[in-house]
């Protein structure tokens, strides 16, 4: 299996991938980088970020002549990316005819397992648990945790991270909504219909776990307004 990666800059090195770093000063872009790693036959091309439109036109290109494309985009949620190509300037057929799914993270602090404290139920804000989930059906848990702090996470009541996802996988009825006007609210209500388990819900799993709070999950990913 032939991996190859144009990135910048490279975070770690990884011996089994033909890695190329973005080289501004000589004009090798993500654009540029993508043509030169389509002549070494690869079987899977990874682009660090998409940014302009050259390099999404290249990244469209390589998946249509059969390459597996892995690339990141900044985008609110995992709907919102299908705009962002539109807005950048795919056109919705080659949007519908290349993408396979969209997947999008948060980091969330996870609560340290030395002095994580169970809240007593009189504690739990349930209003805002119930604004998290919503219109989403989650039952609320019979405990939270809270942040206490001790000297093993330096007063702080967290220790190390953990993500949240969100994953949105292209079918027929996504790709009909994939149009010069698309609506980023009707593909959300869409793909939540076809099962995607949005950023909150999946944050408000870890906070019922007893990984992190609900006050974490709720500043990386806020309640629908």
């Amino acid at each position: 299996m032939n991996v190859c990666t144009i990135e910048d800059p490279i975070e770690m090195i990884e011996p089994a991938f033909n890695q190329m770093q973005v080289q501004h000063s000589i004009d090798l872009g993500f654009a540029e980088g993508v043509r030169a790693l389509m002549r070494q036959d690869p079987d899977i091309i990874m682009v660090g970020e998409i940014r302009d439109l050259e390099t999404a036109n290249m990244a469209i290109q390589a998946a249509l002549t059969g390459h597996l494309v892995l690339s990141t985009l900044h985008t609110n949620d995992a709907p919102a990316a299908i705009t962002r190509l539109l807005d950048l300037g795919i056109p919705p057929y080659m949007i519908s005819a290349t993408v396979l799914g969209v997947m999008a993270q948060r980091l969330v602090r996870t609560l340290c397992p030395h002095c994580k404290k169970p809240q007593p139920l009189r504690d739990i804000d349930t209003e805002l648990w119930d604004h998290l989930v919503t219109p989403w059906k989650s039952k609320r848990p019979s405990q939270m945790h809270s942040a206490e702090g001790c000297l093993e996470c330096r007063m702080t009541g967290f220790s190390g991270r953990i993500g949240i996802y969100e994953l949105l996988l292209m079918t027929p009825e996504l790709r009909k909504l994939i149009t010069d006007t698309t609506d980023v609210a009707a593909l959300r209500e869409q793909a939540s219909r076809e099962g995607m388990k949005p950023l909150r819900v999946s944050g408000a799993l870890k906070v019922a776990s007893g990984v992190t709070t609900l006050e974490e999950v709720v500043k990386v990913a806020p309640p629908a307004n």
